[in-house]
């Protein structure tokens, strides 16, 4: 069977398990009064239930066990099958840590405790950074600071998709997104096991759409946010930093640059006033779109197409044949819907 044939399956599976689960866990959530109650910092209505990320994690799940039963991940070597385990298990981990602080509100600092303990039994199942490619000076070993930096890495990335999550589709969105240019960047760059995580989890975000596109009809909350984000950040160490090029070790910056940019402008900007970098506020970008006059499509279709362009700004820089071509077109949507951004944002004046 041709290696592509099990990411499509993958993709399928998760996508099919998302659509088919989806309304029951809504209608469990309903029942049991999981809901996100509208207040002042939210932009929502009326109450959503907010379990969403129960489909998603059981549709990528399912699709991965699925592949593995097919012989998808046949043939690994056992460093690979351990990092393998890593992204299952880390994320079956922070999915546990998001529903929980769904069901229960877990303190902040609960959370960060728990986020790191996850983090660091996936860098020892070799979820890890373990060296930098610098131009000039080659590969260069992080030894000791391979913990700390795998583990600011994963947990960033949770927390940066999880803060994303504010408008309606906008995480699943982005996510899946970020998820397909893994998945063609980690095929090119011959990493077909990290591709497939890639695969079920796009198929997973993306389906999960069909019902988390304005006007939603559930959230994924932080069980599901939570585990994307770790997945994407794992799959970025497994499938692109491991392998020995400099344009390696860019590629998840640029790929995942719309979340990273937006939870690393909070954070300073909440600093900069002498406020928590985890106090909530409406600093976020999709919160500035919406303040500029755009309608709550419009501020998530132009955070996708941010997502498309840095995509393939990253295709182009791993090599990708048409990747420029692809840039090209991206950025020609990006201008479009910036002159839409523009446009609005002068009539509201």
């Amino acid at each position: 069977m041709p290696v592509q044939i099990y990411h499509l399956i993958a993709f399928l599976v998760a996508a099919v398990v998302v659509l088919w689960t989806t309304p029951d866990v809504r209608n469990i959530g309903i029942k049991s009064g999981q809901v996100d109650k509208p207040g002042d910092r939210k932009v929502h209505q009326r109450p959503m239930v907010r379990l969403g990320g129960v489909s998603i994690f059981t549709g990528t799940m399912v699709a991965l066990i699925l592949v593995w039963w097919l012989g998808g991940f046949a043939n690994l070597p056992p460093e690979k099958e351990w990092q393998i385990w890593g992204v299952i298990l880390g994320g079956s981990g922070f999915f546990l840590i998001g529903l929980a602080d769904d069901l229960l509100s877990l303190s902040p600092f609960v959370r960060l405790v728990m986020q790191v303990i996850v983090a660091a039994g996936a860098w020892k199942a070799g979820v890890s950074i373990d060296f930098v490619t610098i131009p000039t000076m080659g590969i260069v070993q992080l030894e000791w600071l391979s913990l700390p930096i795998t583990v600011v890495w994963l947990v960033g990335m949770v927390n940066a998709i999880n803060w994303i999550d504010g408008l309606d589709g906008l995480a699943a969105g982005v996510s899946g997104i970020a998820a397909v240019v893994m998945l063609v960047v980690a095929l090119f760059m011959k990493q077909p096991a990290a591709a497939l995580i890639a695969a079920a989890l796009a198929g997973a975000a993306l389906g999960f759409l069909r019902y988390n596109f304005n006007p939603a009809q559930i959230f994924m909350g932080d069980g599901g946010s939570y585990f994307m984000g770790f997945t994407l950040a794992s799959v970025s160490i497994i499938g692109l930093v491991k392998i020995p090029a400099f344009t390696a070790v860019l590629l998840p910056y640029v790929i995942l640059a719309v979340p990273i940019f937006d939870m690393s402008a909070v954070i300073l900007l909440r600093l900069r006033q002498g406020k928590s970098p985890f106090q909530a506020d409406k600093r976020h970008l999709h919160h500035r779109l919406l303040n500029a006059g755009l309608s709550h499509r419009w501020a998530v279709l132009f955070i996708y197409s941010l997502t498309l362009w840095v995509g393939s700004l990253a295709m182009a820089i791993a090599g990708i044949p048409s990747g420029v071509i692809y840039a090209c077109a991206t950025t020609s949507l990006l201008s479009y819907t910036s002159w839409k951004v523009w446009r609005r944002a002068k009539i509201r004046e």
